[in-house]
């Protein structure tokens, strides 16, 4: 990775403000790097070279004429293509709106461009978000750097590749299941789920209403935790158009106030085993965060399990029930994984009025109860996924003698996004293949600075990023 690419948006917005980084510099090594990258990650599915280029040069009149510089000034950003940015493709990877070009910014879009972000472009995804890989029948397969003969995840897959690889210095994904931090678990990046409605979701597609607005986030996604806490900052508060939005202001703790939490983890769920490694880093993750001051116990929630169930009910049935509509009629043009994923629903009953509201009281029943329990910890670590990033096409695993299938090893992130809570990825570990392993740090509701800070803390322990060797 060159050294330019390979800086954090914090340093590159640092050097920027001390007139030692050109903005134009920096957005053409980051354009030569895609040209370089790009064919064999498919990350990007449209660059907007041209903008970004006019973008850096009006960003180094800025700095030059003395004019006040926003936080992420200059620092180069992709966005998953879900999301709208004015005058690119919003397709989310579907057929069915090929050739979608948006109109105008999504809220978050439009704070990062006001705090100085320039957009290169938008990445891959799976077809309408329902995969934990990315692939589709629009822009094809993408890579991880770390193996191209692996996954970088998904559904934000083409977005983590962009940022492991240097070709981004951060950008945006969106999680209903994990699709945040499964890939930045698979990738070796930070990643950040926030509460609904901390960050607006306008903007995205699938729009965040029903279901996807209690389970589905947009969120920051980097290489250090530094960068998710500015990308937090900047994109966070409420908007009209999040059904789930709520004014919260920023507050982050003390440091003393923070080491006072206590931290409870657990290396498995007791229903789906981790492999070796995972287990590793968590236990690693935990005497990391004892030797930054925290008192770290081991303690595993009750209710995960009904939570996976609850989960499964709104994001599958629910979800598939909403999509429905739109691709009925349309199979012959839907990818594999999208098909797949109908498969799993139609083996499922369809919601009636009834079932619908008995998962959604069940569903704030169990929170209550999970929450209640984390009076004693407020603050849970965790297994990001059951496995290290898989080979193209794999759907099942042999962990500890058991057969993990694809829906059960993802199990780990999907409980916290039925929940409602926030939570980030850190990379800590590697398997035997040489592939990074995450841990989960999770919070209650709102809580998005304990978890951020708590993730500074453990990668400070860890020591400096380090990138794939693509």
């Amino acid at each position: 990775m060159s050294e330019l690419t390979s800086l954090s948006a914090v340093s590159m917005a640092e050097q920027i403000r001390r007139k030692e980084l050109s903005p134009v510099e920096l957005v053409e090594a980051h354009l030569s790097r895609i040209e370089q990258l790009n064919p064999k990650l498919n990350a990007f599915v449209q660059v907007d070279r041209e903008r970004a280029r006019r973008a850096a040069q009006l960003a180094e009149s800025a700095v030059m004429s003395g004019q006040k510089l926003g936080p992420l000034h200059g620092v180069p950003i992709s966005i998953k293509s879900s999301i709208e940015v004015a005058g690119l493709r919003c397709e989310a990877g579907t057929k069915l709106r090929a050739g979608y070009v948006a109109s105008q910014d999504a809220p978050l879009v439009a704070r990062l461009r006001a705090a100085g972000a320039i957009v290169l472009g938008v990445t891959n995804t799976p077809e309408l978000l329902m995969a934990w890989e990315t692939d589709n029948l629009l822009y094809g397969r993408t890579n991880n750097p770390w193996d191209v003969s692996r996954t970088p995840g998904g559904s934000s897959g083409g977005e983590v590749a962009a940022i492991a690889s240097g070709c981004s210095a951060g950008g945006v994904g969106s999680d209903g299941g994990g699709s945040i931090r499964v890939p930045a678990h698979f990738s070796g990046i930070c990643g950040l789920k926030p509460t609904p409605g901390r960050i607006p979701a306008t903007g995205h597609f699938p729009v965040s209403v029903g279901p996807f607005a209690l389970l589905g986030v947009v969120g920051p996604m980097a290489r250090t935790v530094a960068d998710l806490k500015v990308l937090f900052e900047v994109m966070q508060g409420p908007d009209d158009g999040d059904p789930s939005a709520a004014p919260v202001p920023v507050h982050w703790p003390a440091a003393g106030d923070l080491k006072k939490l206590r931290v409870g983890y657990f290396e498995d769920d007791g229903r789906t085993p981790v492999t070796a490694e995972t287990r590793a880093a968590v236990r690693t993750a935990a005497q990391a965060l004892e030797r930054a001051g925290f008192q770290v116990e081991p303690f595993r929630p009750e209710g995960l399990e009904v939570s996976r169930q609850l989960w499964w009910k709104l994001f599958g049935v629910a979800g598939g029930m909403l999509l429905g509509p739109m691709t009925r009629g349309h199979e012959a043009e839907l990818s594999p994984i999208l098909r797949e994923f109908y498969a799993w629903v139609a083996a499922e009953k369809l919601h009636t009025a009834q079932t619908l509201l008995d998962t959604w009281i069940e569903r704030d029943v169990v929170r209550m109860q999970v929450f209640a329990q984390m009076r004693e910890f407020p603050v849970l670590l965790c297994p990001a996924a059951a496995v290290p990033a898989f080979r193209h096409g794999e759907r099942s695993w042999t962990i500890e003698g058991e057969t993990v299938k694809y829906l059960d090893a993802w199990s780990y992130t999907e409980w916290f996004n039925l929940l409602g809570m926030p939570a980030a990825v850190v990379p800590v570990g590697k398997s035997a293949q040489g592939l990074p392993i995450g841990v989960q740090i999770v919070g209650l509701p709102w809580q998005e600075e304990v978890v951020l800070d708590v993730a500074a803390e453990l990668e400070a322990e860890r020591g400096e990023w380090q990138g794939p060797p693509i």
